[in-house]
């Protein structure tokens, strides 16, 4: 090799060299920003309702105090599966059945009576991670049916159960029964008769048929692993007949969750049922980029009312972020974060403290 050849080639070799050590300081602080720009592990939060269609004039002050005892211990329940680690839909289910066994919501305890005077109780749950589900409707003896709708998913090859056939599962998977007489309560019997004696008088008012519809409980959480899962569980609407279902335990109606999302509703059943209302919401946070916020807005105050039905929803993002809309005078609500600190309010008027950071 000629002098002038090796010359040359070591020239070359050293700019390379040169080239590829600046490169690479270069690329460093754009490496180095995108990972500062990764988002950090989300912190556990908890959402809960206990149904829309809340007037206050139907409300004692001991109602009010009793029901925002209620929501309390609900989220505090809740939270203490969070804090132990446990996943999403441990929160979800502890909260729910608190909620279940409360007297002064439409669910489990407090569930409304049909036509016939009983008592038909509904529920699912969904977990966002896997994608499973359960759910479970028209049952009478199962003291807390959210219990039932995890047993189906997590025990059987199914999704929904329904009536006599769910009571038997329950009965395999050690779900416990009760006697129906434990689900009567004496205001639930009176909202009956009233609806009944409206009925058959033929001058049934707007605002009693309206409000018939509402009442359920519901519940979101994401855990410390990100995993997100919802769950929501009624009565039904009170005076109901032919053994009617609502929207709370049809998977993408009442209750889902993803990855990205997770949603319970509550209010007017048929409607939410059309929408495919909590399937919707996630749908427009994964496909048309909208932020928790506007994708619940449009579902629940703008698409559910101008199809004729109205009521509230509870909806948390994987990044924390969460989102309590509803159309009526009220929705009990509150939700809980890290600190352990509930939040819970009824009325639309109230401000509901929200998270200073997420």
């Amino acid at each position: 090799m000629t002098n002038w050849l090796r010359r040359n080639l070591h020239l070359d070799l050293r700019g390379a060299c040169c080239a590829a050590l600046l490169g690479s300081v270069a690329l460093a602080p754009a490496a180095w920003a995108a990972d500062a720009a990764k988002p950090a592990s989300p912190k556990p939060v908890l959402v809960i309702h206990g149904g829309a269609g809340v007037e206050r004039a139907g409300l004692s002050e001991q109602d009010q105090k009793d029901a925002r005892a209620a929501l309390e211990n609900a989220l505090r329940a809740g939270h203490a599966a969070l804090a132990a680690g446990k996943p999403a839909l441990d929160a979800v289910t502890a909260a729910i059945v608190v909620l279940e066994d409360a007297p002064m919501f439409n669910a489990g305890r407090g569930a409304v009576f049909t036509h016939d005077g009983k008592n038909e109780l509904d529920s699912a749950v969904m977990d966002g991670a896997s994608g499973r589900a359960g759910a479970v409707a028209g049952v009478h003896r199962v003291k807390n049916p959210v219990t039932l709708a995890r047993a189906v998913m997590e025990k059987s090859k199914h999704v929904m159960l329904v009536g006599d056939g769910a009571e038997v599962f329950a009965k395999e998977a050690g779900v416990t029964l009760v006697d129906p007489s434990y689900f009567r309560t004496e205001k639930r019997w009176q909202q009956l008769q009233k609806a009944l004696k409206e009925e058959a008088s033929g001058q049934a008012h707007e605002d009693i048929e309206t409000a018939k519809h509402f009442g359920t409980v519901g519940a979101v959480a994401l855990d410390a692993q990100g995993r997100l899962a919802a769950g929501t569980s009624t009565g039904g609407m009170t005076n109901k007949r032919y053994g009617r279902v609502g929207d709370s335990p049809i998977i993408g109606a009442g209750t889902y969750a993803d990855a990205r999302c997770a949603v319970s509703g509550t209010g007017w059943g048929e409607y939410y049922i059309r929408a495919v209302a909590a399937h919707e919401i996630c749908a427009r946070m994964r496909y048309a980029g909208q932020s928790v916020r506007e994708a619940a807005e449009g579902v629940i105050d703008r698409d559910i009312p101008a199809a004729g039905g109205d009521g509230g929803a509870i909806v948390l993002g994987a990044n924390g972020d969460f989102a309590l809309p509803f159309n009526t005078e009220g929705m009990y609500r509150g939700w809980i974060g890290a600190d352990g600190v509930p939040h819970v309010a009824l009325f639309k008027d109230e401000k509901l403290a929200e998270p200073a950071v997420r």
